[in-house]
């Protein structure tokens, strides 16, 4: 071995532990710096001609465990999509107050029932009257504000998401940069490591807002895919991703075309922050929501079945319903039963009644009548004494004399589960400016009442909001019901692929997705109008979200009531008392217990929420829903301590990997320092050979 192949293979000792000692100080320098990786000098020996020539340094390299990092990204999204969740639910459990406190939302439908039993007991008090009045307005002010909150909540989470998908898209076209500097860095075989770093640190922030597929390149950097293989970034131009949703549909987050033509090609969002928040936005706040309403309109319900049972001392002139959303011959058709209308005088002395069979499908006074005719039959029988209108789908009672008042027994009257009376909310207590209840009573037999030719717009999606076909159908020529299901679904132009719409024994509509897709419908267009200027399909079904989300807010008390709570109809009509006995009294308060009563009398609830369809009272479903809320926040609080003891788990492993032992880099340092002492010493030895050989010379 000649002196130069000493000095050079001494030299190259030299140099190796001197890059060593370098990569060594600064893992020791960076000991307690978040996201940063220890890094490690790559040798080999260098052999020229079969000889060996000392070490050469084929580059720095950080040391990582590529499973241990799959593990810690998919650990850390599933983490983050829950923590956001459990947020956010004790945000909206929070809207609800404190169980255990008098301010508790539920607790106030059972001040309701406690104030008109106190009614019952004095039922000529103003106080209490008002008192009563008060507490039920308290009720449906309270239950409008959680329905509002819920909205705002639901707004701010469609924020979040936005601003999510931006710092998304940043991260992407930062990663993507970084690779051209890391790629750079490897073929000048320099230390990228610094680069490298950055960019683990944006990929793990990425993987907490989205789930994603990390791959490495050979030339350096990585790779960014979706969950079904999607180039985000590392190969060309980043991906642009964007936030898609309207106040009618779910929300989906789709890759823009890079030219600008063609289409968003949607991605599957399956953990991470995002997830979390579509999950809220579209499905668990929304589903909150619709279960607020359900109850509100329930209890509204029972409330007003109890009330259209009484009566009112003295009689009100007048007796007007609410909106049906029906044209008269099928709102009347379909009752079984009987109801008796009176009309009385001031003190309560019946003037005329009107008994209506339904099920013979006579009157008396009167006779025989059909459903088309049923009008002109009641203003008959009433003779004068009443006359009885029906504009806009709502049926109007009013005493011709006006001292004279109107009172009905709704006796054994019932059409999808209602009376007489209370069908047509002849004598609500609490008002809706819209459908009260989606329960319509219709019949596959019954006419739709639509116009043929308009249309809605419905889309089908997927579970997780990505959509799957937009739909218009079209109201068919055939003029029932059935005709109308038939043509909703359709394989062809309607819905029929995806799943169908049915109707229940109450008239309700409801459409169920399909198997293996599951799909879910939103109404995105609807153009039908049921007769001239009636509710659209929509609003009488109560099909998609934004119908179905603002009913909890559109509950009122009856003005008329609050105005003077003298009215309130806290008495019975009892048509069994002598002739020129007052069939109605003040100080009867058997009405006022029918209503102390209502929460707990059984009605069918539709589906809605965390709740499939039940039949229960309204006070056992009110517990069962303030028991979902809490059930829903502390499974995500728990679902939240899982994910994230597991992600613990793995980023405690992936530093045990990637982080700094400063015990293991001060032994590292003691054995390059005499690496380093022992390749000078050679090169000492070598000068001194030198030496030695010139002298001889």
């Amino acid at each position: 071995m000649s002196l130069t192949t000493v000095l050079k293979t001494a030299s190259s000792g030299l140099l190796a532990s001197q890059v060593s000692l370098r990569a060594v100080s600064d893992n020791i320098a960076n000991v307690n710096t978040p996201g940063y990786v220890r890094k490690m000098v790559d040798q080999q020996p260098l052999v020229v001609g079969g000889m060996g020539m000392g070490v050469e340094i084929s580059g720095v390299k950080r040391v990582t465990d590529q499973y241990l990092q799959i593990a810690t990204l998919s650990a850390s999204s599933d983490a983050n999509r829950w923590d956001v969740v459990s947020d956010y639910l004790d945000n909206a459990q929070s809207l609800f107050g404190d169980p255990s406190g008098e301010n508790f939302f539920f607790s106030r439908l059972d001040d309701v029932f406690s104030a008109f039993s106190q009614v019952s007991d004095d039922p000529s008090s103003s106080l209490l009257r008002s008192q009563a009045l008060s507490k039920v307005q308290d009720f449906l002010t309270e239950g409008g504000r959680i329905g509002g909150q819920f909205t705002e909540l639901g707004k701010t989470v469609d924020a979040q998401i936005k601003a999510d998908v931006d710092r998304a898209n940043d991260l992407l076209q930062t990663i993507n940069r970084l690779n051209s500097d890391i790629s750079r860095a490897k073929l000048a075989n320099a230390d990228s490591s610094g680069s490298e770093n950055i960019q683990s640190q944006l990929v793990d922030e990425l993987a907490t807002l989205m789930n994603i597929q990390v791959g490495q390149k050979q030339i350096g950097g990585v790779t960014i895919r979706s969950a079904e293989g999607l180039m985000l970034a590392g190969d060309g131009d980043p991906a642009t991703l964007s936030y898609n949703r309207t106040d009618a549909t779910k929300g989906y987050i789709a890759v823009e075309p890079s030219n600008g033509l063609g289409f968003p090609q949607p991605i599957q969002m399956l953990t991470g922050r995002i997830r979390g928040l579509l999950d809220l936005r579209d499905n668990i706040l929304p589903g909150m929501q619709d279960q607020l309403g359900e109850f509100m309109s329930r209890a509204s319900e029972q409330i007003n079945a109890a009330h259209n049972k009484a009566a009112a001392v003295p009689p009100p002139n007048v007796l007007q319903g609410r909106n049906t959303g029906l044209d008269l011959p099928t709102a009347v058709g379909g009752f079984t039963g009987q109801t008796r209308i009176a009309v009385l005088n001031a003190s309560g002395v019946v003037q005329n009644t009107v008994t209506i069979d339904f099920d013979a499908m006579t009157m008396a006074p009167g006779g025989a009548f059909t459903a088309a005719g049923f009008l002109g039959s009641l203003n008959g029988a009433l003779g004068g004494t009443a006359t009885a209108t029906f504009v806009d789908g709502a049926l109007k009672l009013q005493a011709t004399a006006p001292g004279n008042g109107l009172a009905l027994d709704e006796g054994t009257s019932a059409k999808a589960g209602r009376g007489f009376s209370h069908f047509f909310g002849l004598n609500d207590l609490i008002r809706t400016d819209s459908m009260g209840t989606y329960d319509t009573s219709l019949r596959t037999t019954d006419p739709h009442g639509f116009t043929a030719g308009d249309t809605i717009s419905f889309r089908l999606a997927q579970p997780d909001g990505k959509p799957i076909r937009d739909v218009a159908v079209a109201v068919p020529a055939g003029a029932t019901v059935a005709d109308l299901l038939t043509a909703l679904n359709d394989p062809t132009t309607g819905v029929g692929l995806y799943g169908s719409f049915a109707l229940d024994a109450k008239g309700a509509l409801a459409f169920t997705g399909s198997a293996p897709t599951k799909a879910t419908l939103s109404v995105t267009q609807d153009l039908t109008e049921r007769g001239a200027g009636g509710p659209s399909m929509s609003q009488l079904f109560g099909l998609g979200v934004v119908e179905r989300a603002a009913r909890a807010s559109r509950y009122k008390a009856d003005q008329a009531l609050v105005s003077n709570p003298m009215k309130l109809s806290l008495a019975t009509l009892d048509l069994s008392v002598a002739v020129g006995q007052p069939a109605i009294t003040a100080g009867d308060g058997r009405g006022a217990r029918l209503i102390a009563a209502a929460g707990d009398v059984s009605t069918s609830f539709s589906a809605a929420g965390e709740l499939g369809g039940v039949t229960m009272t309204v006070s056992r479903y009110a517990s069962e829903f303030g028991g979902s809320i809490g059930r829903q926040a502390q499974g995500a609080e728990t679902r939240k301590q899982s994910a994230e003891s597991v992600a613990n788990e793995a980023i405690a492993r992936r530093q045990s990997v990637e982080g700094v032992n400063i015990d293991e880099e001060l032994v590292r340092l003691t054995t390059y320092q005499q690496a380093f002492n022992a390749s000078a010493r050679m090169i000492q030895a070598a000068k001194d050979m030198f030496d030695v050989l010139t002298n001889m010379i």
